[in-house]
């Protein structure tokens, strides 16, 4: 892996047409809980199926040119739901009701007993993707705080309590993940944004509980919600300066889409910053020029060795084309700035 400016995916990649039903996909909000109707399969077929679709992922991703590789999360129906309601204390039955940050309600998982973790839903994948690559490898994990905030809550009574419930599992599925060789452990918390005032009562707090003890490079990926779902996007965050003072290593940002002010990342002085520069709410594929110019743009505010190059956010919801040619072009401008620091 390079040294200077190396390339990820935020998580997602999109799935074969062949493994999910794309109306199904595109035709509902990103799961909360179970959704089980947007596979073409079943049982053993599917895991199989599953585990085809996380090869060609991984083998996209490594023709591309990406430094450190996910499964493009093929085997979930979302970033949030296979973990949330893998939990003990769940009521998988009888869904709750939250409302989301465009201002809807939303079915959401239902918490009726302690949060308890009992194994690990991700593992399974994480070890099957530790197996396909030398290279290093990332797997994500919906964060307390969203998981708190995406919950209806019968049993805790305090939303602070329930995060730091969330925070105890999370850790512990950290734990499973670093088991099986995962080198990058990222938390998904998009509600921070969508919820700044909670996030600076007790965010913070259930983040680094989550994070105690967890050995290797942790990420935080914050965002303003996937481009399919949401168009129109804030030119700055709500909370984001904050997580200087948490204990995550890298902080994930979108800033090629709603061309975010990157001076804010002067605040973020100990982090090292995941920088989205591809826009994921154009199918227009970028030219490696385009990227390469939102990397300087990015550089102007921090040095070359705390960046690391992503898309805005998750790739899911492209057409399978244009997303390797948005991967395959972050690639080659990361080169192209590579070459001109003499990396």
């Amino acid at each position: 892996m390079t040294n200077i400016l190396p390339t990820t995916l935020v998580g997602s990649y999109p799935q074969p047409g062949w493994l999910v039903d794309k109306e199904v996909l595109l035709g509902s909000q990103p799961a909360r809980v179970r959704m089980e109707k947007v596979w073409r399969m079943r049982g053993a077929q599917l895991e199989e199926a599953q585990q085809d679709a996380a090869r060609l992922a991984v083998a996209d991703m490594e023709r591309a040119g990406v430094d450190i590789l996910t499964d493009g999360e093929v085997g979930r129906e979302s970033y949030f739901n296979l973990f949330a309601t893998g939990l003990g204390g769940i009521d998988l039955d009888n869904p709750g009701s939250a409302i989301n940050r465009r201002g809807k309600a939303a079915v959401v998982p239902r918490v009726t007993g302690p949060i308890e973790w009992r194994m690990s839903p991700l593992a399974p994948a994480a070890a099957f993707l530790r197996s396909l690559t030398s290279r290093p490898i990332k797997v994500t994990i919906p964060g307390p705080f969203t998981l708190s905030v995406l919950a209806q809550d019968d049993h805790y009574g305090d939303i602070e309590a329930l995060a730091l419930a969330y925070a105890r599992a999370v850790n512990r599925e950290l734990r499973e993940l670093k088991a099986v060789g995962v080198d990058v452990l990222q938390l998904d918390e998009p509600y921070l944004q969508a919820r700044p005032e909670d996030g600076r009562m007790f965010g913070l707090k259930a983040i680094n509980a989550a994070l105690d003890g967890i050995q290797g490079p942790t990420a935080l990926h914050m965002c303003f919600g996937y481009a399919y779902v949401v168009a129109d996007k804030p030119d700055g965050y709500s909370f984001l300066e904050e997580l200087e003072d948490c204990v995550v290593q890298q902080v994930s940002i979108e800033a090629a889409q709603p061309k975010l002010d990157v001076s804010i990342l002067k605040k973020l002085a100990s982090k090292t910053i995941m920088v989205g520069v591809i826009d994921l709410g154009s199918q227009e594929v970028e030219t490696p020029e385009v990227v390469a110019g939102r990397i300087r743009a990015a550089l102007k505010h921090m040095a070359p060795e705390r960046m690391i190059v992503a898309p805005d956010c998750g790739m899911k919801y492209l057409p399978r084309d244009v997303a390797y040619g948005k991967l395959e072009a972050m690639c080659k401008g990361a080169a192209i700035v590579r070459r001109e620091l003499g990396g």
